[in-house]
């Protein structure tokens, strides 16, 4: 059996620019988060969210997080499901 499955997945956040100005990056997190449990089939609590993405969207403010991002998924044997930035 495969140890662990790795993909390469574009989020749209366009949903977050619905929310409060004040809500959107976090409201944008939220967003990865349902993403990559419908995609990696995992449980909310089993996506673990690197802080560099949390940087990337927070990077331009909290009022104007970006429209879209591209995230590294990656499942493990537990079914933990780790977030990252892909490389390069």
């Amino acid at each position: 059996m495969v140890d662990e499955e790795e993909r390469v997945l574009t989020v749209p956040l366009r949903k977050a620019w619905d929310l409060p100005r004040t809500k959107r990056v976090p409201g944008a997190i939220k967003i990865i988060r349902t993403f990559v449990q419908r995609h990696m089939k995992a449980a909310a609590e089993d996506v673990w969210i690197d802080p560099r993405v949390n940087e990337e969207l927070w990077a331009r403010g909290i009022q104007k997080p970006p429209r879209r991002i591209r995230i590294k998924a990656t499942k493990f044997e537990d079914n933990l499901v780790e977030v990252s930035l892909p490389e390069a």
